[in-house]
């Protein structure tokens, strides 16, 4: 495995290292020892996938707050996204940035979001699925959310999407006493 710092502190590009001959070529995916030689933690908790029908698919932003919080290892393994990371870690020199690049089933890119960021992704082709491995289960009264085209963030999507669930896009503009728990907030479901 290949982990490439991003700009976003914690977050990682992560590109096979491929070992091959005539018959194709073999990588890890994930190696538990690669991680933690790199200060990374991730336990596996959940291997999630999502398939979206038609390119212009928008999905995010989510996370979740707390001891729920996640870390995501996402992988485009049909199709193609533009994978999006948002930092929402009021403590961390990257608060508010936001990286994006394309996972596709052909490069074989995987994107590392790490816990307290927002991870969203618009699909690029029809018929796109992922695969991401999250270190925390699924906790909906922790769920929250941030709409994909909230101006305190001004993320550079590479088109406008033409599909959204009502959820995502009604998203509140950014609070924090709403988006980081800091206050009760309801969920966004």
């Amino acid at each position: 495995m290949i982990l490439t710092p991003l700009s976003i502190h914690g977050a990682y590009l992560i590109d096979l290292e491929k070992r091959g001959d005539e018959r194709g070529f073999f990588a890890r995916q994930f190696c538990q020892r690669e991680f933690e030689k790199a200060g990374l933690e991730f336990q596996l908790a959940q291997a999630n996938t999502s398939f979206s029908a038609d390119k212009g698919t928008l999905r995010g932003m989510h996370y979740q707050l707390g001891s729920a919080a996640e870390t995501k290892l996402v992988r485009c393994i049909r199709g193609a996204i533009w994978d999006c990371v948002l930092d929402l870690r009021p403590e961390s020199d990257t608060f508010g940035q936001w990286f994006g690049a394309e996972l596709s089933a052909e490069n074989r890119t995987m994107m590392l979001a790490p816990k307290g960021c927002a991870h969203g992704f618009l699909s690029l082709t029809d018929d796109s699925e992922i695969l991401y491995l999250v270190d925390e289960f699924y906790s909906p009264e922790l769920e929250r959310g941030v709409r994909w085209n909230d101006p305190k963030f001004s993320i550079d999507w590479p088109f406008e999407p033409s599909v959204i669930s009502q959820r995502d896009s009604s998203h509140p503009d950014f609070c924090p006493q709403h988006h980081l728990g800091r206050q009760e907030a309801q969920p966004t479901l």
